[in-house]
């Protein structure tokens, strides 16, 4: 027999016995909750999903109310205009990647706190925490001195139009002012919610926002007798609430005397193998978070090349999307906490039923999001500032993003939840970073920049990954291999 003709039977035999565990995988998932139904699979995991609710509704406040106080940003910025929208949009996106970096420090090593929390080992978790804060001011340092000295070459990067670039290097500069507070207040943000502590961080995000929204207004538009400053008034409001919120954060962890409150010596006090295993299990989770941000990055520079018009109307369409989905938000990030805390305390069957049981629930929940948004998608364009084109492509993405939310939602709680709580991250960035970097960018591009397809079109190819990772890593979760006590 031939070795190409070996090769071939080897490849169908693989493809067999891959198509094999796919169809006993949907198999399990579909009948466990019509057998014993999905109400009982809840009464069964009642108090894991009742610790979760505690956590992920304060979380999903947060995060809408964040998200509704960009959204009141974006509106009053796109009274200046489609370029000034544009200008604000690129800006964003170098921020967007510190934050996704910060995001991963701080996910990295909450990963190690849930689990020394369900331990109760108090300097485990000053060890973790002190760690992420080198992480994270390193990166915002390195962030902010880019920002400052390369304005104009990094906007460049994005788009041609000079009238952009021109509007966003004050903005860029003057917000950039804020990085490092914005690192330490992610990170100690990350470590309370880890240990349960989850209304404090609520209370000063909702305070620092109000306040970023009030001064976004006056100066912006000059009320209230300060000066009408445009986008640097915007940068300048941001900047400051920023600041105010890490002072205020860190002051009442310390006044308070919170678990996580620890002194520099036992923030500092590291020792080789936890150093290693730190590395070990959270460089993967900063390079999934890094790789996945560029590659947004990515797509924003395949919308600025089409068009600011085009630019603009991305812009818009993803900030109410992200509207859409806080609860959910909510409850992956819970998901990582409550697992993590059920692992720890040795309980990993546990985990493993509740992990199953998320999976079956969720996408249900992001489905009926979907139809509403679906319904209400002509009433989004009302609000702005914008041509008919602009209008008629944040309808169309947006109803392109009601097709693919279910399993958007679902990749949300498979590898920011589960597979990360079990310390599962060398797999959750393999799964992030390979279907987004080969499969959607290339296709992006390709149809963004070469076929010039329309941008609706390009939209939808950039949201292919979603399905690959779905498929992938729900076979991840159901075979149980993602649960690792790190402690």
């Amino acid at each position: 027999m031939s070795g190409v003709y070996k090769k071939r039977l080897s490849v169908c035999g693989l493809f067999n016995r891959a198509r094999v565990l796919w169809l006993n995988m949907n198999e399990q998932i579909l009948t466990e909750p019509y057998t014993s139904g999905i109400l009982s699979r809840l009464k069964q995991d009642g108090e894991s999903f009742r610790k979760l609710l505690i956590l992920a509704l304060p979380i999903a406040a947060q995060t809408l109310i964040q998200t509704l106080l960009n959204l009141v940003d974006t509106l009053m910025i796109g009274q200046l205009g489609e370029t000034s929208i544009a200008a604000v949009a690129l800006c964003n996106q170098i921020f967007f990647l510190l934050l996704l970096f910060l995001f991963g420090v701080s996910s990295g090593s909450s990963v190690f706190t849930a689990q020394f929390w369900g331990k109760k080992d108090l300097p485990g978790i000053h060890r973790s925490l002190g760690m992420a804060l080198v992480l994270g001011l390193s990166g915002a340092a390195i962030f902010t001195l880019a920002a400052q000295i390369f304005p104009a070459q990094i906007l460049r990067i994005y788009t041609k139009d000079q009238r952009v670039i021109e509007a966003g290097i004050p903005y860029l500069r003057i917000a950039s002012a804020s990085y490092l507070f914005t690192a330490g207040t992610i990170i100690f943000q990350g470590v309370l919610r880890s240990t349960g502590v989850v209304k404090l961080p609520l209370f000063l995000s909702v305070t620092a926002l109000s306040l970023n929204a009030f001064f976004n207004y006056a100066l912006i538009f000059g009320r209230f007798g300060l000066p009408r400053l445009g986008i640097a008034g915007a940068a300048m409001a941001t900047s400051g609430a920023r600041i105010l919120e890490v002072i205020s954060l860190l002051l009442i962890i310390y006044i308070q005397k919170y678990p996580i409150a620890g002194s520099i010596r036992q923030l500092a006090c590291q020792n080789r193998l936890f150093f290693k295993r730190f590395i070990h299990r959270v460089s993967p989770v900063i390079l999934n978070e890094v790789g996945w941000s560029f590659g947004m990055t990515m797509f924003t520079l395949v919308y600025a090349r089409m068009g600011t018009d085009v630019l603009a109307a991305y812009n818009i369409m993803d900030t109410f999307s992200r509207l859409t989905i806080v609860l959910f938000v909510g409850t992956g990030n819970a998901t990582a906490i409550v697992l993590g805390n059920i692992i720890g305390e040795g309980r990993e069957d546990e985990a493993r039923r509740s992990a199953k049981t998320i999976l079956m629930v969720a996408p249900l929940l992001a489905a009926f999001v979907g139809i509403i948004i679906f319904v209400l998608a002509p009433f989004v364009p009302g609000f702005f500032n914008i041509s008919p084109y602009v209008s008629t492509l944040i309808v169309q993405m947006l109803r392109i993003f009601t097709v693919v939310i279910f399993v958007k939602v679902s990749n949300m709680h498979i590898i920011v939840g589960i597979l990360r709580s079990g310390g599962d991250t060398h797999f959750c960035a393999a799964l992030e970073l390979i279907p987004l970097w080969l499969v959607s960018i290339p296709l992006a591009a390709f149809a963004g920049l070469v076929l010039n397809l329309p941008p609706p079109l390009v939209y939808l190819l950039c949201l292919s990954e979603e399905v690959i990772k779905y498929m992938i890593g729900l076979y991840r979760v159901l075979s149980g291999k993602w649960v690792h006590d790190l402690t």
